[in-house]
């Protein structure tokens, strides 16, 4: 017996349209590449998306037709994410820090017809274009006056929709349709497609509102620095329509004074970013002596795309906000954990909520996570054994675009490449990606926490751990520092971390250099550092072949 209940399709269109009636005159503010701060309304992002939608079927795109963006976060890369879904097309955000070579991979696999970027990366598609092979049109994302320097034949925003009505029927189709298409940074072989669909995206809209999500609300005013080119900006451009959350949009301008700037203007109660760009917030915070408790309205933060230290956990919460920790990726589309703490976590320490906040944090309700050990056999969810983390949900991934890759096994579960342990009630700690862990005389050591401990030490702006070759142990670990001013004396910082790991943990030599290598999402690049110390001897090893040679 089925029930009877109305059957509707959850379609991205939908939350554009309950935002517009509901939560009519909410704010998006929007900082320009133009460089005007630009105010809308959720009723505006509406009646211009509908103007785009009829604009983009006049240009000729149809049903599963690919649109791709080299754009910030701005009020017209907000418009194409509803207006692209919303006529049955994918939005396909490329991420426009990558090497030219990648991005013409990217915009060709994915066989995108139309390209609309923003005027800052004029000379970057005219790069590209003549490695493009599909695409027809070209469409610079601003308006009449800022059309100088384009390239040739690229048509106006502005002008494309300016004669178009603000009226639209939304069509009604398929909620499995494909909405989305982002590509893996492809650190190992050629980026591959995530293909999103409109029931996935409307039920990690949904997770984010609930308290055990994001708890993303209507009485939030929320910074979104994590770019809309990042894994849907993680949700929050679905989430926030979903609730009526203010949106502000910080454009191209992401260093710590304009983000400052702006939270502090637009009363910002809720932001999002990556590690480093936290680490440039604070910097920017503490070297211009502001009094942030008292100027800002920020109350929550959350940080993903890389672990956290505590250190920053510690800084963050300085200003007066609650900073947890989300772990997700572009398979799991994209938040699968959130440091959300139970009810009896309530009477935790000082350190124990830190070490709780720098978690992965624990499932959302829909994803299902597992460990696995090297044979395939499920591992005790003890908090202590390590194993590979498996995740299989309603928003993760069944396979890769074009069919590249290795997706999930037959019963659903995704091998996420991560090396975790997870206590009894789910709470993850991410200790490695599995091609990063440390392997010494048998035992594994985690790079991540040696980078934790690293860097709460006062002279350490960052810090990364790889492992060099070692012939007795396989592997020690190395620890690369960006010193904040003055280095630390090596031995002095060994010493320092003896407080917060095993001593077998402790690194075997400290190289002190003047920056680190990051992907174009903020992670550390742990394999060019591989690379780049891959022959490296250690001092003990040196002075061994050194009495050797003697």
């Amino acid at each position: 017996m089925l029930g009877l209940m109305q059957e509707r399709p959850l379609l991205i269109s939908g939350l554009l349209e309950h935002a517009a009636r509901y939560h009519a005159n909410t704010e998006i503010v929007s900082k320009t590449c133009e460089g005007d701060l630009r105010r809308d309304s959720y009723r505006t992002l509406a009646e211009r998306s509908r103007k785009l939608a009829n604009a983009l079927i006049r240009m000729g795109v149809g049903h599963g037709d690919r649109v791709a963006t080299l754009a910030w976060n701005t009020h017209r890369h907000l418009e194409l994410y509803f207006a692209v879904a919303g006529i049955g097309a994918v939005l396909h955000t490329v991420n426009p820090r990558l090497f030219p070579e990648q991005l013409n991979y990217i915009i060709n696999h994915a066989g995108a017809k139309v390209l609309m970027y923003d005027i800052t990366f004029s000379t970057l598609v005219s790069e590209l274009r003549p490695g493009l092979e599909h695409v027809e049109n070209y469409v610079a994302m601003t308006d009449g006056g800022h059309m100088d320097g384009m390239p040739d034949g690229s048509l106006c925003y502005e002008d494309m929709i300016a004669p178009e009505q603000s009226a639209f029927e939304w069509p009604v189709f398929d909620e499995n349709t494909a909405s989305g298409l982002c590509y893996t940074s492809g650190t190992t072989g050629n980026p591959k497609g995530v293909l999103y669909s409109h029931r996935s995206t409307l039920l990690h809209a949904m997770m984010l509102c609930q308290v055990d999500g994001l708890a993303l609300s209507n009485h939030d005013s929320t910074l979104l620095c994590v770019p809309l080119f990042h894994v849907n900006a993680w949700g929050v451009p679905h989430g926030s329509p979903l609730c009526g959350a203010k949106l502000v949009l910080p454009g191209p301008h992401l260093d710590g004074k304009s983000l400052y700037d702006l939270a502090k203007a637009e009363g910002c109660t809720f932001s999002l970013g990556v590690p480093t760009v936290w680490m440039g917030f604070m910097d920017y915070i503490e070297g211009s002596g502001l009094d942030a408790r008292s100027e800002l309205k920020m109350e929550r933060v959350i940080v993903g795309g890389s672990a956290a230290p505590k250190s920053l956990m510690r800084r963050l919460e300085s200003i007066g906000a609650v900073p947890r920790q989300a772990w997700g990726m572009s398979e799991t589309g994209p938040v699968a954990t959130v440091a959300n703490p139970l009810f009896k976590h309530n009477e935790l320490s000082d350190d124990g909520r830190f070490d709780l906040r720098c978690m992965a944090g624990r499932p959302v309700f829909g994803v299902e996570l597992r460990l696995m050990d090297d044979e395939g056999r499920e591992l005790a969810a003890d908090g202590v054994t390590p194993g590979e983390l498996q995740v299989r949900g309603p928003w993760v991934t069944s396979g890769y675009f074009g069919g590249e890759g290795k997706g999930p096994d037959a019963d659903g579960w995704f091998s996420t490449g991560d090396i975790a342990t997870m206590s009894e009630d789910g709470f993850v700690r991410i200790t490695d990606r599995a091609k990063d862990v440390i392997k010494s005389g048998g035992e594994w050591i985690s790079s991540i926490d040696l980078e934790d401990a690293a860097m709460r030490h006062p002279k350490v702006a960052e810090a990364a751990v790889v492992g060099v070759p070692h012939p007795k142990w396989q592997e020690r670990p190395l620890l690369v520092v960006v010193p904040k001013g003055e280095a630390p004396d090596r031995a002095e910082l060994r010493q320092f971390l003896m407080g917060f790991v095993a001593k077998w943990w402790l690194p075997d030599d400290v190289v002190f250099v003047e920056s680190l290598p990051h992907t174009a999402t903020g992670k550390l690049q742990k394999m060019e550092l591989r690379k780049q110390y891959a022959q490296y001897v250690l001092p003990e090893l040196a002075e061994t072949s050194g009495r050797a040679a003697e």
